[in-house]
């Protein structure tokens, strides 16, 4: 079930989030770190203790809380997760089959970290991009002493 694009965030839908939530865009990421790492931390703890039960919905959370900001890979991964343990819970067997996966997920959960980071922090410098319809001024300097 993992995000077969290759990329890390849809930043299409990252920017609808952006424009639908305003003000308020900064902050609610501010929650999604804060819970993303206590929900990597939650089902890291279930695997190590083997508690199928206790996978399920931090992986719930994690998945719909990185989909909501276009961290589709992430979010694919812990559905996979989610799944795979509520199939385990029903069968009654510890899924041992997620091991490698929830061993990729923090590394994949910082890279989505990083990026979502890099483009909310506003002192980042990112490459000029020229607006639609018209070519990018190459005068920067006119003017100047």
């Amino acid at each position: 079930m993992i995000d077969e694009s290759g990329a890390v965030i849809d930043w299409a839908m990252f920017t609808r989030t952006r424009t639908q939530l305003g003000a308020g865009f900064v902050k609610i990421v501010g929650y999604f770190l804060e819970d993303g790492e206590k929900s990597l931390a939650k089902i890291e703890d279930a695997m190590q203790r083997r508690d199928t039960t206790a996978l399920v919905i931090p992986a719930h959370t994690l998945k719909s809380e990185a989909r909501q900001f276009g961290a589709n890979m992430l979010g694919s991964m812990a559905e996979e997760i989610e799944f795979a343990a509520r199939r385990a819970v029903e069968m009654r067997l510890f899924p041992d089959e997620l091991i490698p996966t929830v061993a990729r997920l923090r590394p994949l959960y910082q890279q989505t970290i990083e990026l979502l980071q890099r483009e909310i922090n506003p002192l980042v410098q990112r490459p000029s991009r020229p607006v639609f319809g018209r070519a990018p001024a190459h005068n920067q300097n006119f003017g100047r002493l």
